[in-house]
């Protein structure tokens, strides 16, 4: 492979990077997962103590990877570091799932999410307004929306790193900002306090029996008492939601080409980034037990427990705050997700495992090619409304190639004892060890106890086995036809 790293201009400080990776992972998930977990583990103890078990396990990973992104200071970042550590075949099967659903169902899931919101404000625009139905297919105004804001974020983004950066540096501090302010408001200006009945519940695990209406809203049910191997079931499809909140993280080491002295700085921004959302995520849910009582907390509605926070707060104008914050949240992190994506099929083409177009950088500087064709897929999930159930189901996959990747710093330790090492990982052996026994514990519940959420996932990844064969034979009649 001939090296074109240089043709990148290294645009992005520390502080853009911090704003990648705090953006990319504040989406709409945090506004609404809280009312999910409280449903599966029915306790404020348990609430909490989900969102910390998932704080630490990404603060851990991030250490982590700040140990492979100084060996490997390149744009691709995941793909990369499990090529080297494994073998191409393994790099593949990450670039494959990352493109086919990882992040371009990402992209669509939260490009829904700001038109739902926006629907607020302007009902026509939302995903109940149907303008089309020919029976097997239905396009709603929402959908329109999604994609509208994916082909503007990736047209923007198209004329350079320094237009993507100021979009994602603008809207990530709004939104921090916000975030921040929301939460001191929750403790200083809500009338009538909950928390100390809902910390009544200290760690006394419950489950709650929902139960769908005839309009699919669910109503709330028997709290039944859990414990043992129930409560483990629980605590991991728990976090199915609060994994998904917190992921994307790493989409800073996909931009390594474009960060000015990227040994130091990227690893620099994994550990600022991941560190201020996850105090931000457990802040607010300390601030949601203070506002809401746990009934209320489990069953807003349409999950949306932070409009339901807001209009404690602010009765005469909570949910124009909250759809206001949404959508500024989703826009920021829908640009830190179109820019980062684009760089892993950027490499893998480079390698000869992806459209070979897409190897390309544009006058900009950008890989224009590779950021249209990201674009093309996540509108097809803009218009499926499958995203929902894949984003579901890849929580497992998402976790297991951070495991693999993870291992991958023990077993570049030994393959390349003396490659230069600019930053090594905090805490090792011991935390990269600790991420790996949690992500497998995970991993095992999900196959234990929610095998829907781990088949169809296993099915994409290893679908990508034939696809890098396919690839390889292509290459070499293309090597032999030369």
């Amino acid at each position: 492979m001939t090296e074109t790293e240089g043709d990148f201009k290294a645009e992005l400080s520390l502080f853009d990077g911090t704003m990648i990776v705090a953006g990319s992972m504040i989406g709409s998930g945090i506004f609404i997962v809280s009312a999910d977990i409280t449903r599966n583990v029915g306790s404020a103890g348990w609430l909490v103590a989900v969102w910390l078990i998932t704080g630490i396990m990404t603060l851990t990973a991030a250490l982590s990877y700040g140990e492979l992104c100084g060996m490997f200071p390149k744009a691709g970042g995941q793909y990369v570091y499990l090529k080297e550590a494994y073998n191409p075949l393994m790099g593949f099967l990450y670039g494959w799932s990352f493109f086919a659903v990882i992040q371009t169902a990402t992209i669509a899931a939260v490009g829904v999410a700001f038109s739902k919101f926006l629907a607020y404000l302007v009902p026509e625009m939302g995903n109940g307004y149907l303008l089309w139905d020919i029976g097997f297919f239905k396009l709603y105004s929402g959908q329109l929306v999604a994609i509208l804001i994916i082909c503007l974020l990736t047209y923007i983004n198209s004329r350079g790193i320094k237009e993507g950066k100021f979009i994602q540096s603008l809207f990530t501090s709004a939104k921090l900002l916000a975030l921040f302010g929301l939460i001191l408001f929750g403790f200083l200006l809500v009338k009538d306090s909950f928390w100390a009945q809902n910390w009544s519940t200290g760690f006394t695990a419950l489950q709650n029996q929902g139960i769908p209406d005839g309009s699919g809203q669910l109503q709330p049910g028997d709290w039944i008492g859990i414990s043992g191997s129930a409560l483990m079931g629980a605590i991991a499809a728990a976090m199915v939601g609060s994994i998904f909140s917190s992921d994307a993280w790493n989409n800073v080491t996909f931009i390594a080409g474009e960060m000015k002295n990227p040994k130091r700085n990227i690893g620099l921004s994994l550990l600022f980034g991941t560190l201020i959302v996850t105090v931000i995520y457990i802040s607010a849910n300390l601030m949601y037990l203070n506002v809401l009582p746990l009934s209320e907390l489990a069953f807003p509605v349409d999950d949306r427990v932070a409009v339901a926070v807001a209009n404690k707060i602010f009765p005469a104008f909570g949910t124009t705050l909250i759809a206001l914050l949404i959508m500024v949240s989703t826009f920021g992190c829908n640009n830190g997700l179109i820019l980062a994506g684009a760089r892993v099929y950027y490499i893998m083409a480079k390698d000869g495992l992806f459209f070979g177009k897409a190897g390309h950088l544009n006058k900009n500087g950008v890989p224009q090619i590779a950021l249209w064709t990201q674009c093309i897929v996540a509108s097809i999930w803009s218009l499926s409304g499958k995203y929902g159930q894949l984003l579901d189901m890849i929580s497992f996959v998402v976790v297991l190639f951070y495991i693999l990747t993870i291992i991958g710093v023990f077993i570049l330790r030994r393959k390349r004892p003396d490659a230069e090492r600019p930053y090594k990982a905090i805490g090792y052996p011991l935390l990269p060890i600790a991420y790996i026994i949690l992500g497998v514990a995970f991993c095992i519940l999900l196959i234990a106890f929610k095998p829907e959420f781990t088949w169809p996932g296993l099915i994409i990844v290893l679908s990508g086995i034939p696809l890098y064969y396919l690839a390889i034979a292509n290459q070499s009649k293309n090597l032999t036809g030369s």
